[in-house]
């Protein structure tokens, strides 16, 4: 890379702290960091000409999460720990409106909807009869239920008459949301440079050397917040996992307002500008399904599209407009890593596919696991 003296002295030198990735994690950490540490040299590192990896690239949930998803949650946790990750949840969620308004994040609470097609039933019935302790569980946060059951309220088809409805559950706007969370971390004197990709770094007694895609760097201390890409730069269990998207064109007189979950939480869609978005289906093909490899699958897109077509839209023209995906970072545990790995190196990684909703407490966390 051709620097000039100027660009070297401006950008590249005396940096206190380098965050690699400029996704929620990355840029919340910055903001908090600079409450604590006004004169601090901040500087963040993204790859992409936009924040990369499902920051910018979800489906908007505010992510409060499925009955069905925490009842499984229920098999592999004790009820503290599942307590304990929609508690992290909510209150990341409201940590993020409390930090750039509900207008900037264009924050809806519609509620949300579990449906069940009809070949899961059972499901459907099991979920039907752990509702009452789910919600006994969670009351200590909510004070009422966060689950009850409605009639179909959409007409959808194919499937179980009843639905599980959520008042909780929220959308937001992904793209007003990161626009505004990017300026105010501007607004901050931080800085945030794009398509520059960490390779490598190392470790010494005076800070932490970084092998960029342009350019060699230092800093006094590295944080790492790449989710998703974890495992390029770090030997933390995160694997990627890729979520299909599709959004159709305006849909005249489209009465479906929501967040809908369906397939155990597997498959998911919203109303967003008169239009549906559908994502999800990862759980088709797991493995082809574990990459960083942005794309799209004809066995996804296949099974996207036929849930539009038999269940959500079945009586009503549309056309698919845009097609994209994202990638989440996840394990066999779904708290995230929050982590001080030596002496100048932080990590805040595998969110589980629950960015929007911890995003921001995931950041705060890591900053203050810095300053102590």
């Amino acid at each position: 890379m051709n620097l000039s003296y100027w660009e070297i002295k401006t950008w590249f030198t005396h940096i206190d702290f380098a965050i690699v990735g400029s996704g929620i994690v990355g840029l919340s950490c910055a903001l908090h960091l600079r409450e604590k540490y006004p004169n601090a040299k901040i500087l963040i590192l993204e790859k992409g000409i936009l924040p990369q990896g499902a920051s910018t690239k979800n489906a908007g949930f505010a992510c409060f999460g499925s009955l069905s998803e925490l009842i499984d949650d229920l098999q592999h946790h004790s009820e503290e720990e599942v307590l304990y990750l929609v508690k992290q949840r909510w209150e990341g969620l409201q940590l993020l409106r409390k930090t750039l308004s509900d207008q900037a994040i264009g924050f809806k609470n519609y509620g949300g909807y579990e449906i069940f097609q009809n070949h899961d039933s059972d499901l459907f019935e099991r979920c039907e009869s752990e509702m009452r302790r789910v919600n006994q569980l969670l009351r200590s946060l909510f004070k009422q239920d966060a689950f009850s059951i409605a009639s179909n309220p959409f007409g959808f088809k194919n499937c179980v008459e009843s639905v599980f409805y959520n008042p909780l559950e929220a959308q937001i706007d992904t793209g007003q949301m990161m626009l505004a969370l990017l300026r105010l971390t501007q607004s901050k004197n931080i800085q945030v440079l794009n398509s520059i990709e960490v390779k490598s770094f190392k470790e010494s007694l005076g800070g932490v050397t970084l092998e960029t895609s342009s350019y060699e760097l230092s800093a006094k201390k590295l944080i790492v917040a790449t989710n998703g890409f974890a495992s390029q730069l770090l030997s933390e269990t995160v694997k990627p996992a890729r979520a299909q998207v599709l959004i159709t064109k305006p849909i005249h007189n489209l009465k479906i307002k929501g967040t809908f979950h369906l397939d155990k939480g597997y498959s998911y869609f919203r109303n967003i500008d008169n239009r549906l978005l559908i994502g999800g289906g990862r759980n088709l093909d797991f493995n082809t399904e574990e990459t960083t490899e942005f794309g799209q699958t004809k066995r996804v897109q296949t099974h996207l599209e036929t849930l539009f077509k038999t269940v959500i839209l079945p009586d009503t023209a549309f056309e698919i407009d845009h097609r994209w995906s994202g990638i989440m970072g996840v394990g066999r545990q779904k708290r995230p890593i929050v982590k001080q790995l030596s002496d100048r190196v932080f990590c805040g990684v595998r969110l589980g596919g629950m960015g929007i909703a911890i995003g921001s407490s995931v950041g705060k966390e890591l900053a203050d696991l810095i300053c102590d």
